[in-house]
C-alpha cells in the first residue's frame, strides 16, 4: 500500500467546506474544553484539598450526559438540528463565560462551580449527539469513516496537548485565563454552526418525551447490527478499562515510579494519535464491521500483555497497541452506527452512543478497582483483558451481519 494512501485521508476537508468548517470549530471548542477541565480540576483542589470534590467534577460532567442524553436524543429528531445546535453551543459558550467571570472577579463556592459545570453538560448532552448527525448530511457515505477519523484526531490532540497547555496558562493566567480561552473559542464553533445547512431529520419526526426514547431503545433492541457495534463498545470498556488500575500496577510491578506513571496514560494516547494518522489503511476497507471486531479483541489481547509484561518498556509498547486499537475500533463503530442508522432516528441513536462512551469506561475502571482489591492489578488486567476477547468473540459470533457489514454495499442502497 502507498504511503499517501496509509495516512490519514484528508478528502473530506477538501471537499465540503461546510465539514471544514464544522470539524475547525469543534476541534479548537474541544481544546478549549480541557483548558477548563483542568482549570476547574485546580480550583476545586485549591479550595478544598479534597479528592472527594475533584472526583465530584467527573460526576457532575456524567450525570447529565445519561440522564438528560436519551431525551435530548428525541428532542434532536423533532427539529432542525442545526438550530438545536446552535442553542446548546450558547448554553455551552455562556457557562464558559460565567466560569472566566468568577474566575477573574471573585470565585465561586465550590458546590456553585460544579453546578455550572453540570449545567453546561445539561447543553453537552443535546450538542454531542446532534453534531453526530451532521457528518450523513455533509459527506457522502464513502467519505464517512475519513471524516469520523479526521474527528477522532482532533478530539485526541485535544486530549493530549490541551492538559498540558492548560497546566502552563494556569501558572501564567490562573484559572479565570483558563476560562477565558475556553469561551474565546466558541466564536470558532459558532464559525462550524452558522455554516450547516437547515437539517430538519428526514422521515417520520420522532414522538414527544418519553414515547419517543422508547422509539430510538426499540430501533436499538431490533437492529442486530447497530446493537451489536454498541455492546462491542461496552465490552471494551465495562470488561477492561485500565486506568483506574495503573497506579497499582505501577506500585505491584515498575517501583512506583511516577514518571512511569505518567507515561502509561501518554502511551495510550501516543496509540490513539498514530492510528488516527495512518487511519487510511482502515478506513478505505469495506468492512468496518470485521475491523471493529479485530480492533476491540486486539484491544483486550494488548492490555492482558501489558499486565504480564516483565518491564515498564514493554509494557508501555502494548499500552501504545492498546490505544491505537481503541481508535480503529472507535472510528469503525461510528461508521458501522452512521450507515445503518435511518436519518429520523439518528439523533436518538447518537444520544445512546455518547452515553455509552460515557458510562463504559466509568463503570470498567471501577470494575477493574473492585477486581483488584480483591485479587491483585496482575490479576484484574489479565482476567479484563481475556473476557473482552471473549465477549467480543461471542458479539461477532453471534450477529454475523456485523461481521458482514459493507460499507460498499450501504452506499449503494443509500
Amino acid at each position: 500500500m502507498a504511503i499517501g494512501h496509509a495516512l490519514i485521508d484528508l478528502t473530506p476537508l477538501r471537499s465540503s467546506p461546510a465539514f471544514r468548517r464544522l470539524w475547525i470549530g469543534r476541534a479548537f471548542s474541544g481544546f478549549g474544553g480541557q483548558l477548563t477541565l483542568v482549570a476547574v480540576m485546580f480550583q476545586v483542589w485549591h479550595a478544598t484539598g479534597s479528592t472527594v470534590w475533584t472526583g465530584a467534577v467527573g460526576l457532575a460532567q456524567a450525570v447529565p450526559l445519561i440522564v438528560f442524553g436519551l431525551f435530548a436524543g428525541a428532542a434532536i429528531d423533532r427539529v432542525d438540528r442545526r438550530k438545536f445546535y446552535l442553542v446548546t453551543t450558547v448554553g455551552q459558550a455562556v457557562c464558559a463565560i460565567l466560569l472566566a467571570v468568577q474566575g477573574f472577579f471573585g470565585q465561586l463556592p465550590v458546590i456553585a462551580v460544579l453546578l455550572l459545570v453540570a449545567v453546561q453538560s445539561c447543553f453537552v448532552a443535546g450538542g454531542g449527539p446532534a453534531a453526530r448527525t451532521f457528518l450523513p448530511r455533509l459527506l457522502p457515505g464513502d467519505q464517512l469513516a475519513a471524516g469520523l477519523a479526521l474527528n477522532r484526531i482532533a478530539f485526541q490532540g485535544a486530549m493530549l496537548l490541551g492538559p498540558a497547555l492548560g497546566g502552563l496558562l494556569l501558572g501564567w493566567l490562573g484559572v479565570g485565563g483558563c476560562y477565558l480561552l475556553d469561551a474565546i473559542t466558541f466564536v470558532l464553533a459558532f464559525y462550524g454552526a452558522f455554516g450547516l445547512p437547515p437539517m430538519r431529520p428526514d422521515g417520520e419526526v420522532s414522538r414527544p418525551g418519553l414515547h419517543g426514547v422508547l422509539d430510538g431503545l426499540t430501533f436499538l433492541v431490533r437492529s442486530p447490527v447497530v446493537r451489536g457495534a454498541l455492546l462491542t463498545d461496552l465490552a471494551t470498556t465495562v470488561l477492561s478499562m485500565p486506568i483506574s488500575l495503573f497506579p497499582l500496577v505501577n506500585a505491584e510491578r515498575f517501583g512506583n515510579n511516577p514518571r512511569t506513571l505518567g507515561l502509561f496514560l501518554s502511551a495510550m494516547a501516543v496509540g490513539g494519535v498514530l492510528a488516527s494518522v495512518w487511519s487510511g489503511v482502515f478506513t478505505r476497507m469495506a468492512r468496518p464491521g470485521l475491523v471493529m471486531l479485530c480492533g476491540s479483541a486486539t484491544w483486550g489481547v494488548a492490555l492482558a500483555l501489558f499486565g504480564i509484561a516483565p518491564n515498564p518498556w514493554l509494557g508501555l509498547a502494548f499500552l501504545v497497541l492498546a490505544g491505537a486499537a481503541d481508535t480503529v475500533s472507535v472510528v469503525s463503530r461510528g461508521t458501522i452506527v452512521q450507515l445503518h442508522t435511518p436519518d429520523a432516528l439518528r439523533g436518538r441513536v447518537a444520544a445512546a452512543e455518547q452515553i455509552v462512551g460515557q458510562a463504559g469506561p466509568d463503570l470498567g475502571n471501577l470494575r477493574g478497582g473492585l477486581v483488584a482489591g480483591a485479587t491483585s492489578g496482575l490479576v484484574a488486567l489479565v482476567s479484563g483483558g481475556l473476557l473482552c476477547v471473549a465477549a467480543v468473540a461471542l458479539v461477532g459470533a453471534s450477529i454475523p451481519g456485523l461481521r458482514r457489514f459493507s460499507t460498499a454495499a450501504s452506499a449503494q442502497s443509500r
